[in-house]
């Protein structure tokens, strides 16, 4: 019998997917990038682009120090894959006679924190190399990530957590449309810190609106291939597009 003191939605029908029982999950964009199943055989391209001293910067909010070779590279890759995450290798693209192919690795992406009976799963171990950084491509990638899980996964929340220092991470989730929830306090001891864990999330009531604040279609008009001028310059700005809804 049901409790008449229950409060909250009801929820029906099977739980989300898991995406380690969808096999090898390719995401490909539009803007030279693609997603594909991280592999050891990887990690001489990665890094080359996301190690060596002139990249020591972005190990700064990394739970990990700087790697120093090749190997250690690898071993960190598959300890990583041991967990029960789904990690990716982002790729920048080049045409082909075939179409298009992947030519250098940019960076690591993975799922995480993977719940499939309450819906819920986090884009985490952000690790982006200097040529994806900021550009249309590190967007588009985790449209690429939110539209799978929402979508083809059925998920219906979305995670985005951070370091609280770290502002970098902070405003790519609000700029994506990922809501700010709160401060885990005294969350984890990183690199012997202290940390408070920021923490956000995308829900899929505001990925699937139409209009003002609707998440997907801000992205989708954002990274329109109109939104840019000759010289690969945004004409609007994300948010400006998801608060006008138009």
């Amino acid at each position: 019998m049901s409790d008449p003191n229950l409060k909250g939605d009801f929820v029906e029908g099977p739980p989300a997917i898991d995406p380690k029982t969808k096999g090898d999950i390719v995401l490909k964009g539009k803007h030279n990038v693609i997603l594909i199943p991280c592999v050891l055989e990887h990690a001489p391209s990665l890094f080359e682009n996301l190690c060596g001293p002139q990249n020591n910067s972005l190990y700064t909010w990394l739970p990990f120090e700087p790697f120093q070779d090749v190997e250690s590279l690898k071993a960190h890759l598959k300890l990583l894959m041991s967990f029960p995450t789904t990690v990716f290798t982002i790729f920048v693209t080049e045409a082909s006679e075939t179409g298009s192919k992947p030519k250098e690795a940019v960076g690591i992406t993975c799922f995480m924190n993977i719940v499939p009976d309450n819906r819920s799963i986090e884009i985490g171990h952000v690790f982006y190399g200097p040529k994806l950084s900021r550009t249309p491509a590190a967007t588009e990638v985790n449209y690429l990530l939110m539209k799978y899980a929402f979508e083809e996964l059925h998920f219906q929340r979305v995670e985005w957590k951070t370091n609280s220092f770290n502002e970098a991470s902070k405003r790519a989730a609000l700029r994506l449309g990922f809501t700010h929830e709160g401060l885990f306090r005294k969350h984890m001891i990183a690199k012997g810190r202290r940390r408070d864990t920021w923490w956000a999330s995308c829900i899929d009531d505001e990925w699937f609106k139409k209009g003002k604040g609707g998440v997907k279609e801000a992205l989708e008009k954002w990274l329109h291939p109109d939104n840019f001028d000759a010289e690969g310059k945004q004409k609007r700005k994300l948010d400006d597009i998801r608060e006008d809804g138009a």
